[in-house]
């Protein structure tokens, strides 16, 4: 039995949840991803699927197998892919993580011309700002705002976010424009960000000149996600500090108001965060240094 073989039909199967699609996609007759599943299963001494009339379940041991023989079969393309051929033509599936906000107003307007440039890669991308876990979740990188306190992982700086203070005309009209930073703690609500990473809230600090402030008011709802942040702004419920391009077509049409707009507030730092070794792949390398592109194109690049 080609061993191999039949771990790259077995993922296949498990991932399409039937036999004759996987056979399909893999270009090869039924009988032979049956057959071969079948010596996988006598090899191991153990059942790996439940075949119903309709589709396959995979068994306990069989999720477990699929776990280590992705990893695997990943890290076997991964060593090919470092060969002179894949370097100009690099390919395999992709897992990505970013927040939606920078997925949908970034990422995804411009991710054709990846395709174009890399017909060969498949983009699996997770959207969203909770904490993931790179190895069971199979994650070659991940687009992150601030540092990451996970010492095991590696990080490279590839950009920064510029944020402002803004809040909703509603929320204006029944509180008033703040004059100066210090009426956030006395006289106004606050919309909070908090990392899902950690726990740890966006700190509210502002800077003039030689005066900085850092901000501790109260707040009317606290959130681990961008785009609920936004939403959280737009809806009137206090004042928040927002990505300017997240923030930017609400301020043109009127929907957000800037306040405070003579302090500045501290940019956000971006990171791309990788799991050990998985920044080699070349795959992954090309995905990144085309981010890098996109981001200064974006005006989300860190200064030379």
């Amino acid at each position: 039995m080609d061993q191999l073989s039949a771990m790259r039909v077995f993922l296949r199967v498990v991932e399409m949840g039937n036999f004759t699609r996987a056979a399909d996609a893999m270009g090869m007759p039924k009988a032979t991803v049956s057959n071969l599943i079948h010596n996988l299963e006598a090899h191991l001494q153990t059942k790996l699927l439940n075949r119903t009339t309709r589709r396959v379940m995979v068994t306990t041991d069989g999720a477990l197998y699929y776990e280590r023989a992705n990893q695997i079969i990943t890290e076997i393309d991964e060593l090919d892919g470092s060969l002179s051929h894949s370097r100009t033509n690099p390919s395999g599936r992709l897992r990505v993580e970013m927040s939606g906000a920078f997925a949908d107003l970034v990422v995804i307007p411009a991710l054709k011309d990846f395709h174009e440039a890399y017909p060969d890669i498949s983009i699996d991308l997770g959207v969203g700002d909770r904490p993931v876990d790179y190895l069971a979740e199979n994650v070659d990188c991940a687009l992150r705002a601030g540092a990451p306190g996970n010492t095991s992982l590696i990080a490279r700086r590839v950009g920064e976010v510029d944020l402002l203070a803004c809040a909703a005309p509603d929320y204006i009209a029944a509180f008033g424009t703040p004059q100066h930073p210090s009426e956030l703690e006395t006289d106004h609500r606050l919309v909070n960000y908090f990392f899902a990473q950690n726990n740890r809230i966006l700190p509210f600090v502002l800077t003039r000149g030689e005066e900085k402030m850092e901000i501790n008011g109260r707040y009317t709802v606290s959130t681990n996600d961008a785009r609920s942040y936004s939403a959280a702004a737009l809806s009137g419920l206090g004042i928040a500090l927002l990505a300017r391009f997240m923030a930017r077509g609400a301020l043109e049409d009127g929907r957000l108001v800037p306040v405070l707009a003579d302090w500045q507030v501290e940019r956000l730092q971006l990171y791309v965060v990788y799991p050990p070794n998985r920044h080699l792949s070349n795959k992954v390398r090309v995905f990144v240094d085309w981010l890098v592109r996109l981001l200064a194109r974006s005006q989300l690049a860190p200064p030379d």
